[in-house]
């Protein structure tokens, strides 16, 4: 089961890396120096690969485990280790060695200004995770 925003909230996620990619860009084309190109370059790399999972966050819930794609990194919870569900929304879970942890689901979280058709969304795919994970 896939848990993803709608294609807007998906757009406006990609926003974050699209916004300065392309101020990069053009500070790369008017850069005099080499030095200040390959920075410049580099920046557009991270903030494409940003704008990237920012379009692609979301959660996969897989017969065995959680898969929560964030901006940053991807993360793989074994199913049996979720010990909640909080409404931040944040998965709660227990390593193999016992250490409590939690995973903040960036695709699933509302804020005061979304439009209620959105929120809707979001809180109905929480529920959904909660179903999964028997929680």
């Amino acid at each position: 089961m896939e848990l993803a925003p709608l294609m807007p909230n998906r757009l406006a996620n990609s926003v974050l890396g699209v916004g300065p990619a392309v101020g990069g860009v053009v500070y790369a084309v008017q850069a005099d120096g080499m030095l200040a190109r390959v920075a410049a370059c580099l920046a557009v790399t991270g903030f494409v690969v940003l704008a990237v999972r920012g379009y692609r966050l979301g959660v996969t819930c897989l017969p065995t485990a959680l898969v929560v794609r964030g901006y940053l990194r991807t993360r793989v919870i074994a199913r049996e280790s979720i010990t909640g569900i909080t409404d931040f929304p944040a998965v709660r879970w227990t390593t193999r060695g016992g250490r409590r942890r939690w995973t903040p689901l960036t695709a699933l979280m509302t804020s005061a200004g979304e439009v209620s058709g959105m929120r809707v969304q979001k809180e109905r795919a929480l529920g959904q995770l909660r179903r999964w994970a028997r929680v």
